[in-house]
């Protein structure tokens, strides 16, 4: 019975650190893939940084342009002076 028992305790190791092992290579292969996502996520978050300080120095920009473009039509018209004489100041001189 002790070499049954003694058997059984190495079989059940063996197996024991076979399925330890395989469940390590599975964490393994999962750890490596979570790495290559987590670097692909950082690389998409510069370049979208990247898109969002353009577009708001763009945005800075027309801000800018539209402020010109209000204060040179705010600017105030001259009169436009008449080129001929009314007519009703000249049948008037008569």
């Amino acid at each position: 019975m002790r070499k049954n028992t003694i058997a059984s305790l190495a079989l059940l190791l063996a197996l024991g650190l076979s399925l330890a092992a395989c469940q390590d290579t599975k964490a393994r292969q999962e750890n490596e893939q979570l790495k290559a996502h987590l670097s692909e996520v950082e690389k998409d978050n510069g370049d979208l940084q990247n898109r969002v300080d353009a577009l708001t120095q763009e945005n800075a920009d027309l801000k800018q342009e539209n402020k010109r473009l209000k204060a040179k039509k705010a600017k105030p018209k001259k009169t436009a002076r008449h080129k001929h004489r009314s007519t009703s100041k000249a049948s008037n001189q008569n």
